[in-house]
């Protein structure tokens, strides 16, 4: 579904069901160098039990037009700003990785639209090594061949998704490069890093949400330890879920996590 968001157009795909502003909605934030592709099974069983859902492409990634926003503050303006077009009075929001981020700054800025929270591979502050950083900017598909190599814990797919055959870090770095090209920008992949590092308000704005808050993390996690996500799990009073994955949770344990959204959003 397209969308105009402060004057550009701003694509969030629904399920595979035409959207209804009057059900419960769920928005999904990807993460750095992704796009609204990697939510497809979740938004697909949400939008086919009730819900309407939102998983958008951040400005500048993909069918989203526009320069990718400087930073989460920003970024999270533009996440209502997208809930006011599609006539969404309240939502819950579901972040991945640097999603995550944009997602609590939203629920901090505007805590009475939000109905919950889940923030999945997240930490806070998110953190990015000095030569990741660097790599992204000077050599970005190696940059790529090291996250995915990060992010995943396994080697094969399980056998309920993609489907008899798939190979997860294939689809990964097939996705994030595609992205990356798709992009008007020089380097987006450092652009959505610098997002991530440079945010650090995150504690002070988790004062100010009051929905429920569940943290979904990869046990495995290499990119955001769960360990790294302590101090925030303290601030939110967060319901933390720890299963077996790496970063990649969404892909490495689609059922799993499903089951825990599914607890969380009700």
């Amino acid at each position: 579904m397209d969308l105009t968001v402060n004057g550009q157009r701003a694509y969030a795909y629904t399920g595979g069901k035409p959207f209804n502003p009057a059900l419960p909605c769920v928005v999904f934030i990807h993460g750095a160098l992704n796009d609204h592709s990697v939510w497809t099974l979740l938004a697909r069983w949400f939008a086919h039990h009730g819900h309407s859902v939102l998983a958008v492409d951040l400005p500048g990634h993909m069918r989203s037009a526009g320069q990718p926003l400087p930073s989460v503050e920003v970024t999270a303006d533009w996440t209502l700003a997208l809930m006011d077009a599609a006539q969404v009075q309240r939502a819950s929001l579901v972040g991945h990785s640097m999603g995550s981020l944009i997602a609590l700054h939203a629920a901090s800025k505007a805590p009475e639209r939000v109905t919950a929270l889940a923030m999945l591979g997240t930490a806070v502050p998110m953190k990015v090594s000095p030569v990741l950083l660097d790599l992204s900017r000077d050599n970005p598909n190696a940059a790529i061949d090291r996250v995915v190599t990060f992010s995943h814990s396994t080697w094969a797919a399980k056998p309920s998704y993609p489907g008899p055959g798939s190979w997860l870090r294939g689809g990964s770095r097939a996705l994030m490069r595609k992205v990356q090209a798709s992009s008007a920008h020089s380097s987006l992949f450092h652009h959505d890093f610098s997002v991530c590092n440079n945010y650090v308000t995150g504690l002070a704005a988790a004062k100010l949400v009051t929905c429920p808050v569940t943290l979904i993390l990869g046990r495995a996690d290499q990119m955001t330890q769960p360990k790294q996500a302590s101090d925030i799990a303290l601030a939110l009073k967060a319901s933390v879920h720890e299963i077996e994955a790496g970063h990649a949770l969404l892909t490495e344990a689609p059922e799993e996590l499903l089951g825990v959204l599914r607890a969380a959003l009700k």
